[in-house]
């Protein structure tokens, strides 16, 4: 995909610079009035990129409520996802409440300096239309079958998987006594 603006080409957020004289990039741009449009479009589209940031300037505190709420959504279903013994789950769930203001701060800083972006690229996707000319080919992938394990081998992977689940659970419970004893301490 190709957005052009004011002499450059961005193609998903690298800038190429484009040469007046070159039409190899795209060889309908020949005629003034294509060249026209194409110029009346990146105006647009820079137009479009100016609203969207002055839109996420103006509207600073939704944009906050909009990522507390993805925050509040994403750092529940990830720690469900990756810790499902209760205690460590609740742990990670009482950090990641209190580290909601730090991750607020960056991801603001983020989506002000990348969102408008983004979004115009995609808007512009979307009004385009090259997508349905530019079809992708279909690759046809060739699949092996894996052999499976020697059965003394599997033994063993069974066996070092326990020794790690075991290993998993004292790490944890060691964790979870000293964040108590460091609550204790505090209070």
């Amino acid at each position: 995909m190709y957005l052009h603006y004011y002499g450059c080409y961005v193609t998903n957020m690298t800038i190429v610079k484009q040469n007046t004289l070159n039409t190899t990039l795209s060889p309908s741009i020949s005629s003034p009035e294509n060249l026209a449009e194409k110029y009346m479009e990146a105006e647009r589209m820079h137009d479009v990129l100016l609203l969207l940031q002055n839109l996420v300037n103006s509207e600073e505190a939704t944009v906050k409520l909009i990522l507390d709420c993805l925050y509040d959504v994403g750092s529940v279903n990830l720690i469900n996802q990756k810790l499902p013994l209760k205690p460590l789950n609740r742990v990670m769930k009482l950090i990641a409440r209190m580290s909601k203001p730090v991750f607020r701060t960056l991801a603001l800083n983020w989506f002000k300096k990348n969102c408008p972006q983004l979004i115009t690229n995609w808007l512009y996707t979307q009004v385009s239309f090259v997508n349905l000319l530019n079809k992708p080919e279909q690759v046809a992938i060739e699949v092996t079958k894996l052999q499976p394990y020697p059965i003394s081998q599997t033994e063993n992977l069974s066996q070092e998987i326990k020794n790690l689940r075991y290993q998993v659970r004292w790490l944890a419970g060691i964790s979870i006594i000293a964040i108590a004893v460091l609550g204790i301490t505090a209070t």
